[in-house]
């Protein structure tokens, strides 16, 4: 299926040393995977394209980080841990070698700090732009899974990290706002995933922020027939991020890759203790209430906030 020349060179160059074992050296048609006993399996696949995900002057190790940190997002939304991975990459036939030895010691680099391994995948040629794909497996206990389903009236709606820092870097990097120590453009290019939290028991329901605070919001209160409300001087934003007129960019702009989470109130003090435990940042920045569906977003004088825009949309 593939029509790069060189296909073989490449994959065995670039990519079989990055495999696990279940991928039998990448030489054989599938992977042989035995997951780990008594585990359910969370499976997940998330892709990126030039332009739309990544800039084309972005660096070829940061655009397989971001690959595989957003997927990675998911499975910390669920409370699961990683495993392994397969990888899709749809490249034009003039892409350098030294492409894609950039873009496997980016894999590399974060294979080694997750603990992960590729298992297989598929590559091919396109006209433009590039286009990736990773399907990303994990294991939770049976049972213990977080789904956005779930949430309930009077559950504090709770977010780690800081938010709207991704949105403002891309703004940065296309030269539209200053971005002096270079954190703004840090965060778009290499998402946090935030695994390692086990909320089974703490949280109602959770998922990861791509879309945009507000609509990612609306994900979770609509699964419910839930409205919410957002205290907008409670979302916590870094030094690098503040400013009146950057709000709606930092809540509606995606690309956050940090958790939202509904929280009932008797379980705050064991959320904290699990965060800290991780060393995750947590900030309550509002409420489900009952519905019909609606987010509402509050200044400081408990206000109504008007928002243009609620968030990305894929389509």
């Amino acid at each position: 299926m593939f029509t790069l020349p060189e296909e073989f060179a490449i994959i065995a160059t670039h990519f079989a040393p990055l495999a696990g074992d279940a991928a039998l050296n990448l030489s054989d048609d599938a992977a042989i995977f035995t997951p780990p006993a008594n585990r359910e399996l969370v499976i997940s696949a998330d892709a990126i394209v030039e332009t739309v995900h990544f800039l084309p002057t972005d660096p070829p190790d940061l655009v397989a980080r971001k690959l595989l940190r957003v997927n990675l997002s998911d499975l910390a939304a669920m409370g699961a841990t990683p495993l392994s991975y397969l990888l899709t990459l749809s490249v034009p036939r003039d892409t350098p070698q030294s492409w894609f030895a950039a873009f496997a010691a980016g894999l590399a680099a974060d294979q080694a700090e997750f603990n992960i391994h590729l298992i297989g995948g598929d590559t091919t040629s396109t006209p433009g732009p590039i286009s990736l794909t990773a399907t990303i497996l994990g294991h939770v206990a049976p049972g213990t899974a977080l789904r956005r389903s779930g949430a309930v009236a009077g559950d504090g709606l709770w977010v780690t990290g800081t938010i709207g820092d991704a949105a403002l870097g891309l703004l940065a990097l296309r030269g539209a706002i200053a971005d002096e120590t270079g954190h703004l453009a840090g965060r778009y290019h290499v998402p946090r995933p935030r695994l390692g939290l086990a909320l089974h028991g703490i949280a109602h329901a959770g998922m990861d922020i791509s879309d945009g605070l507000l609509q990612d919001t609306a994900h979770l209160a609509r699964a419910q027939n839930l409205a919410a409300e957002i205290e907008a001087e409670r979302v916590p934003l870094s030094v690098a991020a503040r400013g009146a007129d950057r709000l709606q960019t930092c809540l509606t702009g995606g690309d956050d890759y940090e958790l939202l989470v509904a929280v009932p109130p008797q379980q705050e003090s064991a959320l904290k203790r699990e965060c800290e435990r991780c060393g995750i940042p947590i900030t309550r920045i509002g409420r489900f209430l009952p519905g019909p569906l609606e987010i509402r977003v509050l200044d400081g004088q408990g206000r109504p906030h008007p928002f243009a825009a609620r968030g990305w949309s894929h389509f």
